[in-house]
C-alpha cells in the first residue's frame, strides 16, 4: 500500500478471500525523484491489465520487469522437476542449461517473448505448472536452430512458430493433460502475443527504477507514532587523558570519541588521518576496503574542525569517520557494489543516506567491501576477512562495514540487510548491529536487490552508537515511498524495566542429537561423493558449534533473569517461511535482467549453483502467480508476528534461528549484540569446508539478538542497551598485529 494511505483498510469479517486494500498494492503517484525507492509486492488490482489475474502464467521476473512496468515472479522450477521422470528431466535440463553456455548468444535466446504465450497458456488452468517454461525452452531452442540456419541471421530472424508438437511435448514433461482442440486454439495466441518482452527489454531500465508496488509492513488497522521528539542521549563520558598514540582511541564508542571532538582535545582532523592509516595497514590483511575516499574525507574534517573551532557544533556525529557499504552512491567515487561487472561504475550523486550524514558532520573515510550484489563475503577482489580470526570471512553482504568497525577502523559504519546481511556480519565480526523497521530509512541512492525486503542500518561497537547514527538518517526523504512518517525517538534514559519481555523457546533449547549423516547412493559419483562429504562436514560442524554455542545463549536468560527480567515463552508461527524467500530471487533477478539477458553474469566472481549468476537464471522461470501467493503468504506471517508483539514489547532470540528470515520478511526490527568469545575448547570448523564458509573456533565471537515491533526500534535499542551494559562485553575487540 502506499505511504500516501497506509492506515486505510476494510475488514472483513466474512472470508479470507475478499480483496482488501492491504499489501501487496499499487500506487499511481510517481515518486518526487529517482532512485530505490518502491519497495514491496503488493497486489495488483483486478482491473490491472498485468495483474497476476489478468496474467496467470507470466514467469515473475518477466512479468516484474514489466512491472518496473509491473507484477512478479518465484517457485524454483528444479522443485517441480523432482516430479518429472528422469529421462524428462535429462532432456528438459539440457536444453535449460543451453542459456548457461557461453557459446550462446543469451540476449537472442532470450528475446523469445514467454509473457505473450504464457498469458494464453495461463487461461488454461497451467498457470502454476511448469509447462509455460518448457514451451518456451523449446520454442527458444527452435527459434535459436531457425536462426543458424538463416543466411541474414546477423540481421536478424522471425520468432520460430510455436506448433502442436512443441505443446504437446511440453505438456507431456509437464504431466498437464491437454485436449487437441484446447492445443488447436492455443496455437495462435500463442504465436500472435510473443512480441511483448522485447520492447520492455529495450527500455534498458536502470537498477534505480522501482517496480510500481509497494511493500507495507503494518498490518490492517495498525497505527505508529509519528511526532518527534528531541533525541536524549547519555551523560557525557568523562573527558580521558588523550593518549600519546591516537590509535588507543580506535576502539572507542562514537559517544567517547564525540566528546574528544566537541572538546577539542583530539580534532577531526586527527582523527580522520589516523582512522585512515589503520584501513591502509589492514586492508592488505583484511580486504574490507575497496575505495579510501581520503580527498573527501580531508575536506570534510578541515570543515568540521574549522565549524567547531567556531562553536558550531552539529552533534555527536560531527567530525566522527565512518565507512559505507559500497552500495551507496556517493559523488566522484565508484559505487561498485562488490560485482566485477560493476567495478567502474560512477553516479553523479549521493545516497540520501550519505547525504544526511554529511549533514550531521560526519566523515566519510572508505567505501567498504560488500559481497558481489550483496551475497557474502566474496568481492571482485577477493574475500572480506574476520579481525577476529583473518582465516576465516567476515560473513555478509555487509563485510566491509562490519569489519572496519570491528578493527578499530572507523568510528562507525552503514550496512544492509535483505535476508540477514547485517545480523550475520555483526555476528562474525563481534559488533553490534541494528536493522531498523523495513521503511525507516530511505535507501535512495542505494542498490537495489529487492524492493520488498531491503533495509540500511548501522553497524557500530555499542547499542547506543546504531541508535545515534540512526537518529540522524531516518525518515521521510520523498523519493522512496516505502518509508513511512513515523518517529524514532531515541531516549537514552527510558524505563527499559516497563517493558514486556518475551523469548523464543525452541531457540533456548538444548540442540537435539544431530541426524544421521546422508550415506552412499547406489553407484555413487567421485563427484557425488565429493558433494556429500562436504555436506556431511558442514552438517557436523554446524550442529557441533550449536551445541558448544548453547551455553552462551543460555546465558543469556541467566543474565537477563538477573537485570529482573520476566521471560515469557513464545513460538514462532508455523508458516512456510522459507518457502517465502524466493521473493528474494524474483526480486534480484529483475533488478539485475541485464546481468542474466546479456551473458555478463559470467563476470560475477562466484559461480556456483547457489550463488546470483544461477540464481538469477532459475528466477526466470518462476511463475507470477506463485510470487503472489508468496506475498498472501508474507501477509500472513506480518499479522501473526503483529500479533506476537501485542503481547510483549521485545522478543529475546538466537541471531541464526528461524526468526531472522521471518522477521526480514515481516520488516521487523532487531539488535544483535556480542555475547562473548568462544573459548579455547570452541569446536573449529573442518578444513573442508570453503574458505567463506567458516565461522567459529576458538576466539571468536557469538551473539544474542533482540526482536521489537514494527517501528518501536527506540524502545527495542534502549532494552537491548540495557543487555549490553550489564552483559559485561562491551569493549572487546580483536587484537591485530601493529
Amino acid at each position: 500500500m502506499s505511504s500516501r494511505n497506509r492506515d486505510s483498510g476494510e475488514k472483513n469479517n466474512n472470508g479470507p478471500t475478499l480483496h482488501k486494500n492491504k499489501t501487496p498494492s499499487f500506487d499511481p503517484l510517481p515518486c518526487k525523484g529517482a532512485g530505490h525507492s518502491a519497495n514491496d509486492t503488493p497486489q495488483p488490482a483486478r482491473d490491472d491489465p498485468l495483474s497476476a489475474e489478468a496474467t496467470p502464467g507470466i514467469p515473475h521476473v518477466a512479468a516484474m520487469i514489466a512491472l518496473t512496468l509491473r507484477d512478479a515472479l518465484f517457485r524454483p522450477i528444479h522443485k517441480a522437476l523432482h516430479l518429472i521422470p528422469a529421462e524428462a528431466i535429462s532432456d528438459v535440463s539440457a536444453r535449460i542449461l543451453r542459456l548457461q553456455s557461453p557459446q550462446e548468444d543469451l540476449s537472442t535466446l532470450m528475446a523469445l517473448d514467454r509473457r505473450a504465450f504464457l498469458t494464453v497458456t495461463g487461461r488454461f488452468g497451467m498457470a502454476s505448472t511448469l509447462f509455460p517454461g518448457i514451451l518456451y525452452t523449446l520454442a527458444t531452442q527452435a527459434e535459436a536452430q531457425a536462426a543458424a540456419k538463416s543466411a541474414d541471421s546477423a540481421q536478424g530472424f522471425s520468432y520460430a512458430k510455436i506448433t502442436p508438437e512443441m505443446v504437446e511435448q511440453a505438456a507431456a514433461l509437464a504431466g498437464v493433460p491437454i485436449p487437441q482442440q484446447d492445443i488447436a486454439m492455443m496455437i495462435a495466441g500463442l504465436n500472435d502475443q510473443r512480441d511483448s518482452y522485447e520492447p520492455l527489454r529495450k527500455l534498458n531500465l536502470p537498477n534505480s527504477m522501482p517496480p510500481a508496488f509497494l511493500f507495507d509492513p503494518l498490518p490492517p488497522g495498525a497505527k505508529v507514532d509519528s511526532v518527534r521528539e528531541t533525541p536524549i542521549y547519555s551523560k557525557a563520558p568523562a573527558i580521558r587523558t588523550v593518549p600519546s598514540n591516537l590509535e588507543d582511541v580506535a576502539f572507542d564508542t562514537v559517544p567517547q570519541l564525540a566528546e574528544l571532538i566537541r572538546t577539542r582535545k583530539v580534532s577531526s582532523l586527527d582523527l580522520t588521518e589516523m582512522y585512515i592509516r589503520r584501513i591502509k595497514r589492514y586492508n592488505p590483511l583484511l580486504h574490507f576496503v575497496i575505495t579510501i575516499t581520503e580527498e573527501r574525507a580531508i575536506a570534510q574534517a578541515k570543515a568540521a574542525d574549522a565549524e567547531i573551532a567556531r562553536g558550531h557544533y552539529r552533534g555527536p556525529l560531527h567530525g566522527l569517520p565512518w565507512s559505507a557499504k559500497d552500495l551507496l552512491a556517493v559523488k566522484g567515487y565508484p559505487t561498485t557494489w562488490g560485482a566485477a561487472p560493476y567495478k567502474d561504475q560512477q553516479f553523479d550523486y549521493d545516497a540520501t543516506v550519505v547525504k544526511r550524514l554529511d549533514a550531521a558532520g560526519a566523515v566519510l573515510v572508505a567505501k567498504a567491501t560488500m559481497g558481489a550484489l550483496a551475497m557474502g563475503d566474496v568481492w571482485f577482489g577477493g574475500i572480506t576477512r574476520n579481525p577476529w580470526n583473518p582465516q576465516q570471512g567476515s560473513s555478509g553482504s555487509s563485510a566491509g562495514p562490519a569489519s572496519t568497525t570491528s578493527a578499530g577502523c572507523v568510528a562507525f559504519s552503514i550496512g544492509t540487510e535483505t535476508l540477514g546481511s547485517i545480523s550475520s556480519p555483526s555476528t562474525r565480526c563481534g559488533v553490534t548491529g541494528l536493522r531498523p523497521t523495513f521503511g525507516f530509512v530511505p535507501r535512495t541512492g542505494a542498490m537495489a536487490l529487492s524492493w520488498t525486503m531491503d533495509k540500511i542500518g548501522p553497524i557500530c561497537r555499542a547499542v547506543e552508537d546504531c541508535a545515534i547514527v540512526l537518529q540522524h538518517i531516518y525518515g521521510p526523504d520523498g523519493e522512496d515511498e516505502t518509508v513511512r512518517n513515523a518517529a524514532f525517538n531515541w531516549n537514552a534514559d527510558f524505563d527499559w524495566k516497563s517493558l514486556r519481555v518475551g523469548y523464543l523457546h525452541k531457540d533456548f533449547q538444548r540442540p537435539a542429537p544431530q541426524p544421521d549423516h546422508r550415506s552412499a547412493p547406489p553407484n555413487e559419483t567421485p563427484a557425488e561423493r565429493k558433494e556429500r562429504d562436504l555436506i556431511n562436514a558442514l552438517s557436523k560442524a554446524y550442529h557441533n558449534m550449536h551445541v558448544y554455542d548453547h551455553q552462551y545463549d543460555a546465558a543469556a536468560l541467566d543474565t537477563l533473569h538477573q537485570m529482573g527480567v520476566t521471560l515469557k515463552p513464545f513460538e514462532l508461527p508455523n508458516l512456510p517461511f522459507e518457502a517465502m524467500t524466493p521473493l528474494l530471487s524474483a526480486e534480484g533477478a529483475a533488478a539485475f535482467s541485464e546481468l542474466t539477458l546479456t551473458g555478463r553474469d559470467k563476470l560475477l566472481t562466484a559461480q556456483g549453483p547457489h550463488d546470483w549468476a544461477n540464481t538469477f537464471r532459475v528466477a526466470r522461470f518462476y511463475p507470477a502467480v506463485e510470487y503472489i501467493q508468496a506475498m498472501r503468504a508474507r501477509e500472513m506471517a506480518v499479522r501473526a508476528a503483529a500479533k506476537i508483539f501485542d503481547e510483549v514489547d521485545v522478543l529475546v532470540a538466537r541471531t541464526g534461528s528461524e526468526q531472522l528470515v521471518m522477521t526480514n520478511l515481516t520488516g521487523n526490527p532487531a539488535v544483535i549484540v556480542p555475547n562473548g568469545l568462544r573459548g579455547a575448547d570452541a569446536p573449529v570448523p573442518p578444513p573442508q569446508i570453503p574458505f567463506d564458509n567458516r565461522s567459529g573456533g576458538p576466539g571468536t565471537p557469538v551473539s544474542i539478538t533482540f526482536l521489537g515491533g514494527l517501528y518501536q526500534d527506540a524502545k527495542l535499542a534502549a532494552f537491548a542497551r540495557a543487555y549490553q551494559n550489564k552483559a559485561g562485553f562491551l569493549g572487546l575487540h580483536p587484537k591485530l598485529p601493529n
